[in-house]
C-alpha cells in the first residue's frame, strides 16, 4: 500500500519581524497557555492542507519551481506586504497584501497534476499571519498588548514561499524553500 502524507504551501517571514513573531509565540505561551497559532511556524497560508502520496513530492517541487521561475521573469514582484495588525474576538494576526504570488499560485495549482491526489488544490485568497487564535476569551487583553509591544508590522521581513509535509506527529519537513524577491 502506498503512504499518503498530508501536504501544504506557506510563505514564511525571515529575518527581524520573524524573530520579533517567534518571541511572541514563546511569551504568549508562557503567559497565556496554548493557543492553535502554537501548532505552526509563524506563516501565511497559501493553499489549504491536501493529501498525495509521498512519491508524489517531486510533482509539487517541480510545479512550484516551475510557477516560480515563470513569474519571476514577469515584470511583476513577488512579495508580501503587511497591511496592518489585527484584533478580532477569537483571531489576532497580521493582514497581508500582496501583487505577484496570487498568479503563481494560480500557475501553480494547473501544474500539479498529480494523479494520486483525490481532491482539487484550494488557493487561499485571505492572505495573513497568524499571531492567537482559539485563545481563552480571559487571555485576550494580555494577549493584544503583548502584541502590541513585541510586533512591529513594519520590521525588516523576507519571505520564502516554502513546500511542507506535515507528520501524523505534527513535525514538518520542508521539502523545497524559494526566496520571495520584489
Amino acid at each position: 500500500m502506498m503512504s499518503s502524507s498530508q501536504f501544504i504551501v506557506y510563505a514564511c517571514p525571515q529575518g527581524e519581524l520573524a524573530g520579533q513573531i517567534q518571541a511572541f509565540y514563546q511569551e504568549s505561551l508562557d503567559l497565556c497557555g496554548f493557543n492553535a497559532a502554537h501548532n505552526y511556524m509563524p506563516h501565511c497560508t497559501l493553499t489549504g492542507f491536501f493529501n498525495d502520496e509521498i512519491s508524489s513530492i517531486n510533482v509539487y517541487i517541480q510545479a512550484l519551481e516551475t510557477a516560480y521561475n515563470t513569474a519571476k521573469s514577469t515584470a511583476t514582484p513577488l512579495k508580501l506586504d503587511v497591511i496592518k495588525m489585527t484584533f478580532q474576538t477569537h483571531w489576532y494576526g497580521l493582514e497581508l497584501k500582496t501583487e505577484g504570488i496570487p498568479s503563481l499560485m494560480i500557475h501553480f495549482a494547473q501544474l500539479a497534476n498529480s494523479p494520486t491526489r483525490l481532491e482539487a488544490l484550494r488557493l487561499k485568497t485571505w492572505l495573513h499571519l497568524s499571531l492567537a487564535y482559539e485563545f481563552q476569551p480571559e487571555h485576550a487583553e494580555q494577549l493584544k498588548h503583548l502584541a502590541q509591544i513585541r510586533i512591529n508590522p513594519q520590521a525588516q521581513v523576507d519571505w520564502e514561499l516554502r513546500f511542507y509535509q506535515r507528520h501524523l506527529e505534527q513535525s514538518w519537513t520542508c521539502h523545497q524553500s524559494w526566496l520571495l524577491k520584489a
